[in-house]
């Protein structure tokens, strides 16, 4: 089974131009992401892996990095559809396509793998990593949602990790939740991570689909699939040893770099 790890890499950013070209302590973004990609295809049989970009610069970039990397229109909505534009540029038909976001230099190779290997699944459409919060980190995150409410998306699946739904609302609502940290360790509550790996004909699916009003309303493209009534498995992984969602400002970089001089 081919799987195919693709690393979109959009130049415009209306916050950070050129986003996938700015350096994280002494490296640029992009090279950092397909560094994680090309440890995740090593780990999977059939594994390649490849940058997306709609930016010359960005491909001489990669190319001098000995990075591979393709051409693709820079009208593409979004970073699914860039992967699917990638696949058929490049005249290829993998079994598996994974979409590692470009802005995510901390993701471990170990979730690419998890996805992929969970996507191999016959019945499974669609693939992605949730992670189960502590209570310290559910608190946490219901901290940072007091001035940044559409920050951090959470899932309910069903006990055989298929995915129910998604939301920027924290979900389930805990009643009792006293109780419950006095019964156990860790909060029911999963929290979503932004990778995703499609068999080729969902992803083909998928971009086919237009948005969905829940799609809309959230601002999460991965309902669309669901209410589609694609199978989407959500996969239990560990949590990051460094977490931040995608960098999108200048000061995102900034605490890039503080996380890496602190952990490595």
């Amino acid at each position: 089974m081919k799987t195919l790890i693709i690393v979109p890499a959009r130049y415009g950013s209306t916050r950070l131009p050129g986003k996938p070209l700015i350096e994280i302590a002494g490296r640029s973004m992009v090279s950092r992401v397909a560094e994680i990609a090309a440890e995740a295809a090593g780990r999977i049989i059939g594994g390649a892996h490849v940058v997306a970009t709609d930016d010359r610069s960005i491909e001489d970039h990669c190319k001098s990095q000995g990075i591979p990397v393709v051409m693709t229109d820079p009208e593409c909505p979004s970073g699914s559809d860039r992967a699917l534009a990638a696949v058929e540029a490049m005249g290829v038909k993998p079994d598996i396509v994974v979409n590692l976001q470009g802005d995510a230099p901390f993701t471990p190779a170990a979730h690419v793998v998890a996805v992929a290997e969970a996507c191999a699944a016959p019945e499974v459409d669609i693939a992605t990593p949730v992670v189960a919060l502590s209570w310290d980190a559910l608190d946490r995150l219901r901290s940072h949602k007091e001035s940044a409410p559409h920050s951090g998306t959470c899932c309910i699946r069903l006990e055989d990790g298929r995915a129910v739904w998604f939301s920027k609302t924290i979900i389930p609502t805990i009643r009792k939740e006293t109780e419950w940290r006095e019964k156990r360790p860790i909060s029911p509550i999963l929290r979503h991570i932004g990778l995703y790996a499609y068999r080729l004909d969902a992803l083909k699916r998928f971009a086919s689909l237009p948005p969905t009003e829940y799609e809309r309303l959230e601002g999460l493209e991965q309902l669309r699939a669901l209410e589609a009534g694609m199978h989407m498995q959500a996969v239990l992984v560990e949590a990051p040893e460094i977490s931040m969602s995608g960098i999108d400002e200048p000061a995102d970089v900034a605490l890039a770099e503080q996380l890496i001089r602190e952990k490595g």
